[in-house]
């Protein structure tokens, strides 16, 4: 008990010296702080919101077919005959198939596009539309507005709005736009008996890919897409995003590891003349280790701690103005909405070790270089 009451004495003394040490060079270790957290803040901020993308993009999926069927012709998504869906509920697994009516309108007036769709058990009138957030505020439409579109005959077909969709859907409803089949057919000139795509309900998970090989089987110019495949194609798509804004940023980050390096690294006078100095007075080259050890960890983890906070606030306080254009992906209705946090201790600890650890190491190479060297040479 009194050995670790001398070691917690002897390390609470290195502290207070590491600290006094520190405090007179402020300027540059102010300095390497703030270059060392604003590199954290980027790397915090890319993998946060990605992972909370992800985490979005899971749940909104949970909502979707387990399996949607595509017809293709020459190598193209083409409209797919309803009766088509009559043949795979014969299929042993599928529990339901229904037809699917969705597309995307180019409205000159805002030059965006609009994701129209027929939603499931319809609801809504002949002639009135149900708008997404983002439209609404794009065209500053409201309930009670008309919006006109020309469709695929030139003729002008109007929609009352009769509502608009919630904020909190933004992320899957910013550019939507409801409609009735009737008007969702006569604007595109799609006929009765024709559909976008097929949705099947699959009650045993276990049985998805099965009764996928059965829907090529029995439709060989189908496609079916399973919705484990959606999820994994968006995990890519947002880590290739990741990667795409981290790009403009490595030859920032290479410079500060140059940084980071040339400071650790390289000892000044002062702090050669220093370790000399404790040296003379009867410091072993194990305190001094732990000196400089001590200060290298306060300047890494407040840099951490301070990326760290600025990354979160950033992107779930603020919605991440920095990353949002890239990560989000439309090209003009951005949707407006706060995401909820998804960190797990693993990404921390992944950001820890990359950003930490190489800086200690740096730092720990030229002290002890100059801690075994005599005091007398190192003071010279």
């Amino acid at each position: 008990m009194t050995e670790l009451r001398r070691t917690l004495a002897r390390q609470r003394y290195l502290l207070d010296h590491t600290v006094a040490s520190m405090t007179r060079r402020r300027a540059r270790n102010l300095g390497l702080l703030l270059v060392y957290a604003a590199m954290v803040f980027l790397l915090a901020s890319v993998l946060f919101y990605s992972s909370a993308l992800k985490h979005e993009a899971a749940l909104l999926l949970a909502e979707a077919p387990d399996i949607v069927v595509q017809r293709m012709v020459a190598g193209r998504h083409a409209l797919i005959s309803g009766q088509h869906a009559q043949t795979l509920r014969g299929i042993r697994g599928v529990r339901a198939a229904e037809g699917r009516l969705w597309g995307y309108h180019y409205d000159p007036a805002v030059r965006a596009n609009y994701t129209l769709l027929v939603p499931p058990g319809a609801g809504i009138e002949p002639g009135t539309a149900v708008i997404g957030p983002a439209l609404a505020r794009a065209r500053g439409a409201e309930s009670g507005d008309v919006l006109g579109f020309r469709g695929h005959d030139g003729t002008l077909r109007p929609f009352q709005i009769a509502a608009v969709l919630p904020q909190e859907s933004a992320l899957a409803s910013a550019d939507l736009f409801l409609v009735a089949e009737s008007d969702f057919r006569a604007l595109f000139g799609i006929p009765d008996g024709q559909y976008t795509d097929l949705a099947l309900q699959i009650p045993n998970p276990r049985e998805e890919r099965t009764v996928a090989e059965k829907v090529r089987e029995a439709l060989p110019d189908s496609r079916p897409i399973l919705r484990d495949e959606m999820l994994r194609t968006y995990d890519a798509v947002f880590d290739w995003r990741s990667a795409l804004v981290l790009l403009p940023l490595s030859g920032t980050l290479l410079a500060f590891a140059i940084l980071a390096w040339e400071k650790a690294s390289g000892l000044s006078a002062d702090e050669r003349r220093e370790i000399g100095i404790l040296k003379a007075i009867g410091w072993e080259t194990g305190d001094v280790l732990a000196m400089k050890l001590w200060e290298g960890g306060l300047l890494s983890l407040l840099a951490f701690l301070f990326g760290t906070a600025a990354a979160y606030w950033h992107v779930f306080g603020l919605s991440a103005p920095l990353l949002a254009p890239v990560m989000q992906g439309w090209s003009v209705l951005y949707p407006d909405f706060r995401l909820t946090p998804a960190i797990d201790a693993t990404q921390l600890l992944a950001l820890f070790f990359l950003t930490v650890l190489p800086y200690l190491a740096a730092t720990l190479v030229p002290v002890w270089r100059a801690a075994v060297t005599d005091p007398d040479e190192v003071m010279r």
